[in-house]
């Protein structure tokens, strides 16, 4: 190997590698302001209801830390007075009862009125939890909705939950530092097939 093809092989990894710490950053700055989007604080207003999305549901029938965190979130909301009613979200996933019965029982634990709460029980993803969520009522879709999730999930849930209802703002619940981090990286691949789509 001659001295010339020496340089064109170490330029070449240079390159490569260059593109690929860019590629790096740019993911991981996606990531931060996904994760940045979700935690912006609240204006005040009113809604005509939340919206809880769905997620796990434990081996037992028992909310897994995202869905009861979630929907503490919009439990404390709802007592704040932002909206008179909560729709749950989720289907059966791995593990039954659906995920929207899981939450409608923490809900109604922590004092929130069962004619408060709409269940949607068909649903296994955030097109899914937006599309039946706005048929549980006849005027749903003309609803200003809060949808409730993981703030790292607030763009991409608002961007969908904007096709199915007239107004929508997203709030997140915030899970621990690992769980933020991971579930922002994985969130930026979730846009990228959302938006090829």
């Amino acid at each position: 190997m001659t001295w010339v093809n020496q340089i064109q092989i170490l330029n070449l990894i240079y390159t490569s590698s260059c593109i690929a710490l860019g590629l790096m950053g740019s993911w991981c700055m996606l990531a931060f302001a996904l994760d940045r989007f979700g935690r912006k604080p609240l204006t005040a207003q009113t809604f005509d209801a939340l919206i809880v999305l769905g997620c796990a549901v434990r081996p037992g029938g028992t909310a897994s830390a995202a869905l009861h965190r979630r929907t503490m979130h919009a439990v404390d909301l709802w007592h704040q007075g932002l909206a008179p009613r909560i729709i749950m979200t989720g289907g059966v996933g791995r593990h039954a009862p659906a995920e929207s019965l899981v939450s409608a029982a923490i809900a109604e634990e922590h004092g929130i009125p069962r004619d408060s709460i709409l269940v949607e029980d068909q649903s296994k993803n955030t097109i899914e939890n937006a599309h039946f969520a706005a048929t549980v009522h006849n005027d749903a879709s003309t609803w200003s909705v809060l949808v409730v999730t993981d703030g790292y999930h607030c763009w991409r849930s608002k961007r969908i939950f904007s096709r199915y209802f007239c107004t929508v703002t997203a709030t997140g619940s915030t899970p621990g530092t690992r769980l933020r981090v991971k579930g922002a990286l994985r969130e930026v691949i979730s846009i990228l097939f959302m938006l090829i789509r």
